[in-house]
């Protein structure tokens, strides 16, 4: 499995990253300055989502990720211990870190277990260590383990009371090591702990492409993934939905905001490509799940 990754499954997973990245569009200006940190602390999701310290371009994105509502719905709570798989350039991290710091909780940031020859992959783990860095006193002490088809723990067994999957199922799939994630998030969690799950929703009634190739997954091969790992399904929501994805573009779910590929990735975009449709649409219809471990 190892080599795979190293391959063209790794080429596969980290160009699609690389792609969320630059559609993100953090950069070094965009860190935190200490002034940002807010007097009275960050007691409440809200409060963490309003923060000033988060830029204007992740705040453009609220409409779409739904954070205050999606968080809530995974039942985030005062000083839980957290986990958050795969964090990319750490955009719910800067709305977790100073809510779980300033209310006595913990988050483990299993990020990607980047090959070092690996250009892409290595500014994506950069990226984010840029923005921890920029204000330790406001994210507090994020602890950073990997995750990879050969990584150990996520976080310690039975200490996790919410582990988060946000946007990386089809990446998993890509790579070959999707049962892996849900094992170890399983392992990561007390038992009756929460794994959350918010995803690119394929078409129902398709035949799921084991790879993901477009972006897309079927809720139902969520469901099945989550099961045969041992979690029971607590809860479905439409909070991510949007009924105007027709999920059949012509390069997959990246050719919609805020990626917005005009090509194939790896190749230079396409000049006169029109975004208008692509745009209208906003971005992908996405399924919101909440899993628990048995106790």
């Amino acid at each position: 499995m190892t080599s795979e990754f190293s391959g063209l499954r790794r080429r596969f997973v980290v160009g699609a990253l690389a792609a969320g990245l630059a559609g993100c569009g953090q950069r070094k200006s965009d860190s935190p300055t200490p002034a940002a940190v807010p007097k009275g602390g960050v007691t409440t999701i809200e409060g963490a989502v309003a923060g000033a310290w988060r830029s204007q371009l992740d705040r453009q994105r609220d409409p779409w990720r739904h954070p205050v509502e999606s968080l809530r719905f995974w039942g985030l709570s005062p000083g839980q211990t957290v986990v958050e798989f795969w964090p990319g350039t750490g955009w719910y991290t800067e709305i977790l870190a100073p809510f779980l710091a300033d209310t006595g909780g913990k988050l483990y940031a299993a990020t990607l277990a980047a090959d070092p020859a690996d250009p892409a992959a290595v500014e994506i783990g950069e990226a984010y260590r840029r923005r921890l860095a920029g204000n330790a006193r406001l994210y507090g002490r994020v602890e950073l383990t990997s995750f990879g088809p050969a990584s150990g723990p996520v976080a310690p067994a039975g200490s996790a009371d919410l582990v988060l999957f946000l946007r990386n199922v089809h990446n998993w799939m890509a790579a070959g090591i999707v049962e892996k994630a849900f094992r170890d998030a399983l392992a990561a969690l007390k038992p009756g702990g929460v794994l959350g799950v918010e995803e690119h929703r394929g078409e129902p009634g398709r035949v799921q492409d084991a790879l993901a190739a477009d972006g897309y997954v079927q809720e139902a091969y969520v469901i099945q993934l989550a099961r045969e790992a041992g979690f029971v399904l607590a809860g479905s929501g439409e909070i991510n939905a949007n009924p105007k994805d027709t999920k059949d573009h012509p390069f997959g779910v990246w050719t919609l905001p805020p990626t917005r590929l005009s090509a194939p990735r790896g190749e230079a975009p396409r000049p006169g490509f029109d975004h208008a449709k692509f745009d209208a649409i906003g971005e992908s219809d996405r399924m919101t799940l909440k899993f628990v471990k048995p106790r």
